[in-house]
């Protein structure tokens, strides 16, 4: 009587299992990868839109609003630092104090933007140094002052950064509180905004109040579309052929509700789901082209909690 030879079988699972094993490690390890270097990309152009804005349009301006930068506008007119250095040393202690309140990870891609800011505003100063703003239009320039820093502050808060100095009190009042970053940074930046008004004149003081204001609000509502997402109701008679969509092709997730019309009393089903405003146009499409009597209620969300989906 011959018995089968399990130990070759098993040494084969055993083969054939570590196999998946490397495999998903190895995709696995690709995504990080991608996922890396996405965060880095993001840091590295989020921080030099920042300096083009700060360097070209409100340094020379003497924009007091900012935080850091614009207390460094202050400090260089009455020390020999220029507005560059002082903001490098600022942001260091600053840092150090983000290091042991908001994690590593805050730490490290901060670091990496300060010190990236820090370098490219010291660069532009002895590369192209400025004596006069770039226009005689205070207002044009303004905007731009604001504008720029705004888009870049809130990409770095929006993946979990900051580009350091008055940025870092703005994250720890959102860890610690209910104020958004736009009002956490509207409380950190007033005193430096204010004084503006005593160490320059009037005009530059309420320039740099307007600034302050539609920064922080802007930077809020900027935060708010880069998360925006479609929350959909679908009621239908035949839930599955859209939930197939969903899986397969949006590779979404979904939840199915039973539920009755009030007028007909026949059945219905409810699917909910939350897409990306790419992936909402294309199951609106196939609604429309695959299903009848189908009723869709879309709304915007931003404050999403759930694998998939990041939320400030």
């Amino acid at each position: 009587m011959t018995f089968p030879d399990t130990s070759v079988t098993i040494i084969e699972d055993m083969k054939d299992f570590f196999h998946i094993q490397i495999i998903a490690k190895g995709k696995l390890g690709n995504f990080q990868m991608k996922e890396h270097l996405k965060n880095f990309t993001l840091l590295t152009v989020s921080t030099l839109i920042m300096a083009v804005g700060i360097y070209f349009f409100k340094f020379a301006n003497n924009f007091t609003f900012g935080g850091i930068t614009g207390f460094a506008v202050l400090v260089a007119k009455f020390t020999p630092l220029s507005a560059s250095d002082f903001s490098f040393i600022a942001n260091m202690l600053l840092l150090i104090i983000g290091l042991f309140v908001l994690g590593k990870k805050f730490a490290a891609q901060t670091a990496y933007s300060s010190i990236l800011l820090s370098v490219t505003l010291s660069g532009l100063e002895r590369i192209y140094p400025m004596s006069h703003p770039l226009t005689n239009e205070p207002l044009l320039e303004l905007i731009f002052a604001i504008v720029l820093p705004a888009i870049g502050s809130a990409i770095l808060f929006n993946i979990g950064a900051s580009s350091g100095g008055t940025d870092v009190i703005a994250m720890i009042l959102k860890k610690y509180t209910s104020v958004d970053i736009g009002k956490g940074l509207l409380a950190s930046d007033i005193l430096f905004t204010i004084a503006g008004f005593f160490v320059f004149d009037i005009k530059t003081g309420l320039y740099s109040l307007l600034g302050l204001t539609m920064r922080s609000t802007l930077i809020d509502s900027l935060i708010e579309s880069l998360n925006r997402s479609k929350y959909f109701h679908v009621v239908c008679s035949e839930p599955e052929p859209i939930c197939e969509f969903i899986k397969n092709d949006l590779k979404r997730g979904a939840t199915i509700v039973l539920a009755q019309g009030a007028f007909t009393g026949d059945d219905k089903y409810i699917i909910l789901t939350v897409l990306s405003p790419n992936e909402a146009i294309k199951l609106r499409n196939f609604i429309k082209a695959h299903t009848t009597g189908a009723f869709l209620l879309i709304s915007n969300t931003s404050e999403i909690i759930g694998k998939g989906f990041h939320s400030v």
